[in-house]
């Protein structure tokens, strides 16, 4: 019984140690995680790789704590060293490496849920982004999911939220005077709200000349809608001034009067009292709807964390209520578009 003794009290600082490692994580995974559901994946990445850390830091003091020779400690931790440098080297394909490429994203920084991105064929707004993949929002309302390796191995285009150009281009021929085709896709740009258009030559063709017009939109988030009605906004003004946007290698195989020009009448514009009719909604609100709320929690979350901790504060309660309103939402199975425009109540 005595060596019994004295083996329990070699590993008495052991089993102290195992208990404080225990009741610190504990403690710490509740005042991380648990006490923050409302937390999403974005704000829940620190928190984990901080967990992580004091796992391993707990390892090696209860590594060092065993009652066990020099020469077998330092076997044991050379060993560890190994295991690791082992996983981190065999992670490219793993999700160890998806999760390496996350922290470096955060750490980078480049985009946030609500920003537009380009990846290879694939464009639309960030919804969420984890420690293993980030998902977006595409132009068709689709959600497509990226793994975070893929991100930091391929070419990533971000939108500036500050602004960005807009532009479109279009053929005409080599009758129309340069000087007059910037001039009107100059007012093209001006009717849609583009600041400091300009108009280039992008080539000179065989039968016609490639212009581009290009403009600087500042709020990002009507992309679309503003990329369809600065195409609207040219050929209204082309077809105004009488210039016609067919392409001079086409063959028509019909009779026309020397004077007769291809341009639509705008009669459908109008409607029985002769005003002009509205535009078409702005298919942003039905397209990224998800993306809309994913950028609204975000902006939620931050505002709430600069509030005081108050429990009576009116603003945090209603910021409060807000992000659970938010979730609910986003967990919530996706909406058909006219039902997601249009919420029962």
């Amino acid at each position: 019984m005595a060596w019994l003794t004295e083996l329990l009290g070699d590993f008495v600082p052991a089993l102290i140690v195992i208990a404080m490692i225990v009741v610190t994580l504990t403690c710490l995974h509740w005042w991380l995680l648990a006490r923050r559901k409302e937390l999403g994946n974005e704000a829940r990445l620190p928190r984990q790789l901080i967990l992580a850390g004091v796992t391993l830091v707990g390892l090696l003091v209860l590594i060092l704590a065993l009652p066990i020779s020099d020469t077998l400690r330092g076997q044991v931790l050379s060993f560890l060293g190994v295991l690791l440098t082992g996983v981190i080297g065999l992670s490219s394909t793993t999700f160890v490496a998806n999760a390496m490429a996350g922290v470096m994203l955060r750490v980078v920084g480049q985009f946030r849920p609500g920003d537009f991105i380009r990846l290879q064929d694939q464009f639309g707004r960030v919804t969420e982004r984890g420690l293993f993949h980030v998902e977006i929002q595409t132009e068709d309302r689709d959600l497509t999911t990226f793994p975070n390796l893929l991100l930091i191995t391929h070419p990533l285009t971000v939108v500036h939220r500050a602004g960005t150009l807009v532009s479109a281009q279009v053929s005409l021929g080599y009758d129309i005077h340069r000087a007059d085709v910037e001039a009107a896709l100059s007012e093209a740009a001006e009717q849609v709200g583009l600041k400091d258009p300009f108009v280039q030559v992008v080539s000179l063709q065989d039968f016609s000349v490639l212009y581009r017009l290009a403009g600087s939109l500042e709020e990002v988030k009507h992309l679309l809608t503003v990329r369809s009605n600065l195409r609207k906004a040219m050929m209204d003004a082309l077809h105004g001034r009488g210039f016609e946007i067919a392409s001079p290698t086409l063959m028509l195989q019909r009779q026309l009067q020397p004077d007769a020009a291809i341009i639509p009448n705008t009669r459908h514009l109008l409607d029985d009292s002769g005003a002009a009719l509205p535009d078409a909604d702005a298919p942003e609100a039905k397209v990224f709807d998800k993306a809309d709320d994913a950028e609204a929690l975000e902006q939620a979350r931050q505002r709430l964390t600069s509030l005081d901790a108050a429990a009576d504060n009116p603003e945090r309660v209603a910021l409060e209520q807000q992000i659970a309103d938010l979730e609910a939402r986003l967990k919530a199975p996706t909406e058909a578009p006219d039902q997601a425009a249009n919420p029962p109540g």
